[in-house]
């Protein structure tokens, strides 16, 4: 598990995130979830794309570049669409309102602390 913090806004985007970093992982995601709770999230790297077929619920999307920079947000996006960013490297998928209730923008820097 990982705490993300937004360097930039000092602010919490994530307590405990997850860390999908194999195939396995990665092509499971949240798909076994039904909800995603406040304070949790799931870091998927490498990646530059995520789908929301099967899943129950939307999402917020944070895409970031090797150096953890974010590039890209999609607010709210819900079951059954897909989304991509090809300068992206990784994506931290969060519960719909972070990027909102966290002022996150492109541009702004994250840092990854392993919590246990």
């Amino acid at each position: 598990m990982i705490r993300v913090h937004n360097r930039t806004r000092s602010t919490i985007l994530a307590q405990q995130a997850a860390v999908a970093n194999t195939p396995a992982l990665r092509n499971r995601g949240l798909l076994k979830h039904t909800h995603l709770p406040a304070g949790e999230g799931l870091w998927i790297v490498p990646t530059q794309s995520i789908h929301m077929f099967f899943m129950r619920f939307a999402i917020d999307v944070v895409y970031l570049n090797k150096a953890k920079q974010v590039v890209k947000l999609v607010e709210n996006l819900k079951p059954w669409r897909a989304s991509l960013c090809w300068s992206a490297h990784s994506v931290l998928e969060l519960p719909v309102g972070v990027i909102a209730s966290t002022g996150t923008r492109k541009g702004d820097l994250l840092e990854f602390e392993k919590v246990s």
